[in-house]
């Protein structure tokens, strides 16, 4: 390769924010991870993507491979950059968010989740990584919903 450095190089991950709206309540979809870290822990589908494939593609991706929903239009909220954000080192996330059709909700756990389910969005268990912060600004001061 014409361009190499000596310097160590973040990961990019993606994450996805699915929503569902039906009978005045907003779910939130999660997966319970299968390995660690934060292994049994819910967290938002989504994961690192592949050397040759660009951000959207990854968030589509990764969102059928955890949960087979493929039903959504997914849209880049915002990146999330915190040093110690992973514990398995330097991890660059860029969030998407979208909605479903309550017919379009039926998720199933796939890839490296042990589960996939909606949460109320007023009844979140604790999630892994950062991302209680990351649906803390994304329900308050975004207001995606």
């Amino acid at each position: 390769m014409p361009y190499t450095y000596n310097y160590p190089r973040p990961a990019v991950t993606i994450d996805c924010l699915l929503f569902c709206k039906s009978n005045n309540q907003t779910s939130l979809l999660l997966i319970q991870r299968k390995q660690p870290p934060f292994k049994e822990k819910w967290a938002f589908p989504g994961g690192f993507i592949e050397i040759d494939e660009n951000l959207e593609d990854a968030a589509y991706r990764e969102l059928k491979e955890e949960t087979g929903i493929t039903h959504t239009t997914l849209n880049q909220f915002k990146t999330y950059g915190g040093v110690d954000r992973d514990p398995r080192g330097r991890t660059i996330s860029v969030v998407y968010y979208g909605f479903v059709n309550p017919e379009d909700k039926t998720a199933s756990a796939g890839s490296d989740a042990k589960a996939a389910k909606w949460f109320p969005i007023d009844n979140l268990p604790e999630l892994a990584f950062d991302h209680n912060k990351i649906i803390r600004e994304a329900l308050g001061e975004y207001e995606l919903i």
